[in-house]
């Protein structure tokens, strides 16, 4: 049977020096990172024979949904449930696993991903229902709504496009196009339309929408195909018309 070789970034904790190791598992038919990882779980000694404690990783679904798993592989970030063995290193080469650069490393490959749900929060990524009284039947959507919305409700936090982003840095507090969607998202729906210009005005704040530099690498990095840089250019038109209305208020 052959092997395959894994480089993995390791970190003790948030505080604690990266350094690098490497292991040796059987390669086995359509293998994904994960099922990699756990072999390394089973038996954590690296190639030169040291016995190391377990990798950790981050995993729920193993279906492409929960984005936990999100991660570097060979350099390009992937949802590691969804990253075949076979596609990167079909000629036994090492695969390089690393955590993802735009999120604190709580430990090895986990990242913390609160400033992603934090960003939801802020520009309020939800329908405001009481629930107190029965609404009736829910709002008929035509084909083209439908596909648009489906579209955008794609997103699952992955945090891929964080990741490819340059205006994510340390050195800016841009939200991010996934926030920036899901915003676009409510303000389609029927009822969501309520509080509307709430998350426009969320957006035009400090590291709001107008901090997008338009790299458009979040569109091309995408999982799910989420049209991301329809969502920016729509949200940026909102703002305009927002801050020109509350101009001429004044």
């Amino acid at each position: 049977m052959s092997t395959v070789r894994l480089r993995v970034k390791r970190q003790v904790g948030p505080a604690g020096a990266a350094h690098w190791e490497e292991f040796e598992v059987d390669r086995e038919p359509k293998m994904n990172v994960i099922a990699a990882l756990m072999a390394v779980q089973r038996k954590p000694t690296t190639v030169q024979g040291k016995k190391t404690s377990p990798v950790v990783w981050d995993s729920n679904c193993l279906e492409e949904v929960c984005g936990a798993c999100t991660m570097l592989v060979n350099g390009h970030v992937r949802q590691a449930c969804s990253t075949l063995v076979d596609r990167m290193s079909p000629r036994g080469e090492p695969i390089t696993l690393e955590p993802m650069t735009k999120f604190p490393v709580v430990r090895d490959l986990i990242v913390d991903r609160a400033s992603m749900f934090e960003s939801l929060k802020r520009v309020k990524a939800w329908i405001q229902l009481d629930g107190s009284y029965d609404l009736g039947p829910g709002p008929r959507y035509s084909p083209d709504q439908q596909q648009e919305r489906y579209a955008l409700s794609r997103c699952f936090t992955c945090g891929t496009c964080l990741e490819v982003c340059p205006n994510v840095n340390p050195k800016s507090k841009y939200i991010g196009p996934a926030a920036v969607s899901q915003a676009r998202l409510m303000n389609l729906h029927p009822t969501g339309k309520m509080h509307a210009e709430e998350r426009v005005e969320a957006l035009l704040g400090e590291g709001g929408v107008f901090d997008c530099g338009n790299s458009q690498n979040c569109v091309r990095a995408c999982p799910k195909e989420v049209p991301l840089t329809t969502s920016l250019a729509d949200m940026m038109r909102a703002g305009t018309k927002h801050s020109l209305v509350r101009w001429f208020r004044k």
